[in-house]
């Protein structure tokens, strides 16, 4: 069979969601967006659940009906993106929370959807999602007689934490929110490490779940084999791949594997990336193809069936690095070929 497979440890998934929950004293939610970080919302969310969560957040309806899919009645699903026109009858069949983002949302779901619970995204300086001061308070008066459900803003810095704009956004989301009848929410993963004066009434963890930064302690979740289709002995002066992009300077052993940009593994990482064949360390040779990797085996006595990508060697955050990039955009990039296998939970 030549699918790479990659395993997701949802035992894993739960200790993380428990160390992060025991750092708080408030309400724990979670973060399932894209399809919870490209590891499977339908198999994650359910867990979630059994484990206590009883607040999950989606970025849009689409998301949110597909987890409520998962989950059944009962956990509030909260949708980041709001109210988009179009969505008010998906927003009451699955039975979300949008958070309204402007006074136009806001308008449009009490028109569409009186009575239907909504929560209030906050701009506390971010400049992305969220009411402004001044929206705010021009609209604070009507959105508390109608109850929301959840107040929130998002940190833009909250990965660094000593930077000044967490102090900034933490005192301006206060003077939005300070006296109002309502729980609030401030913190995904970053702020949950920033300390309890970020934590308010809940925390939405996210990134932290799934074993990437800036959760140190995260437990691992993902490792990815991929099959070994091929192996050729190549000569001196030989080259290997699209362009002749690499030329090999003395006779090695080349095994040529089942994946590559078609299954979310950017040509970026070629230069930098290795893969190990048990405790043997193998570059990755030439230029990543759309389904083929060729990688140096020579030093591997005894080839296995598979070469590991990700696992005990390489994290998603150190995969990362070698492109600049962080693990959020690793995971999510993840693609649909590759066989998911869940263990644990």
């Amino acid at each position: 069979m030549a699918q790479a497979q990659l395993t997701v440890d949802l035992d894993a998934i739960r200790a993380n969601w428990r160390a992060l929950d025991a750092l708080s004293d408030c309400e724990t939610g979670a973060v399932v967006k894209a399809n919870s970080y490209g590891l499977g919302a339908d198999r994650v969310a359910p867990m979630l659940a059994r484990e206590g969560v009883r607040r999950f957040f989606t970025a849009t309806v689409e998301e949110g009906a597909a987890v409520r899919k998962a989950l059944g009645d009962g956990p509030e699903i909260n949708v980041f993106g709001g109210h988009m026109a179009g969505d008010a009858g998906l927003i009451k069949a699955a039975g979300l929370t949008p958070m309204l983002n402007s006074i136009d949302q806001m308008l449009r779901h009490v028109e569409a959807l009186p009575g239907h619970p909504f929560g209030i995204q906050l701009d506390s300086g971010m400049n992305r999602l969220g009411m402004e001061a001044e929206e705010w308070a021009a609209l604070r008066e009507l959105a508390m007689k109608q109850k929301p459900r959840l107040i929130m803003s998002h940190l833009a810095c909250a990965d660094e934490p000593n930077h000044g704009m967490n102090a900034h956004q933490l005192r301006n989301f206060r003077e939005m929110t300070d006296g109002l009848d309502a729980p609030r929410s401030l913190s995904a993963t970053g702020g949950i490490l920033l300390g309890k004066n970020y934590h308010f009434d809940v925390t939405r963890p996210g990134i932290g779940l799934y074993g990437a930064m800036p959760f140190r302690d995260a437990r691992r979740v993902v490792s990815l084999h991929i099959p070994v289709i091929q192996t050729r002995e190549v000569k001196t002066g030989e080259s290997v791949g699209y362009g002749n992009n690499f030329v090999a300077r003395s006779p090695m052993k080349v095994a040529t594997i089942s994946a590559g940009y078609a299954d979310g593994l950017q040509r970026a990482l070629a230069p930098k990336t290795y893969l190990w064949a048990g405790e043997t360390r193998c570059k990755l040779l030439g230029r990543i193809s759309m389904d083929l990797i060729t990688v140096d085996v020579t030093a591997v006595d005894t080839l296995p069936d598979t070469l590991e990508l990700l696992g005990p060697h390489q994290s998603v955050d150190q995969l990362a690095n070698h492109i600049d990039t962080i693990g959020y955009e690793i995971l999510t990039s993840l693609g649909g070929r590759y066989a998911r296998v869940y263990a644990g939970a």
